[in-house]
């Protein structure tokens, strides 16, 4: 049984079917992360491909792709163990504050 491999940072995941390799996600990445691949998909197009890790999660290229369905930012979520305990205000400035 394979395990799910959970990853900490944000990635884009490219459907590859719908990638018609316009380009413009490459253009927009400021991080530099996806780049045009050699093989084509299914319809004959070249497609993008990630290339691993260094995204940021901008969402810079999702926005600029013309095509809907092509790419989905993946932000995890925090772990809440390593978020620490809850901010709670202090009592004595609940005291303080006085009805209208």
């Amino acid at each position: 049984m394979s395990e799910k491999i959970q990853k900490k940072e944000p990635y884009p995941v490219i459907n590859t079917l719908e990638c018609k390799a316009c380009g413009r996600c490459v253009l927009a990445c400021r991080k530099g992360v996806l780049k045009l691949s050699d093989d084509t998909n299914e319809r004959g197009y070249r497609y993008v491909v990630y290339k691993g890790e260094g995204c940021s999660g901008c969402g810079d290229c999702y926005y600029t792709c013309p095509e809907p369905l092509a790419i989905e930012i993946h932000i995890p979520k925090k772990d809440k163990k390593n978020e620490g305990e809850k901010k709670q205000w202090p009592r004595s400035s609940l005291r303080e504050i006085q009805p209208l």
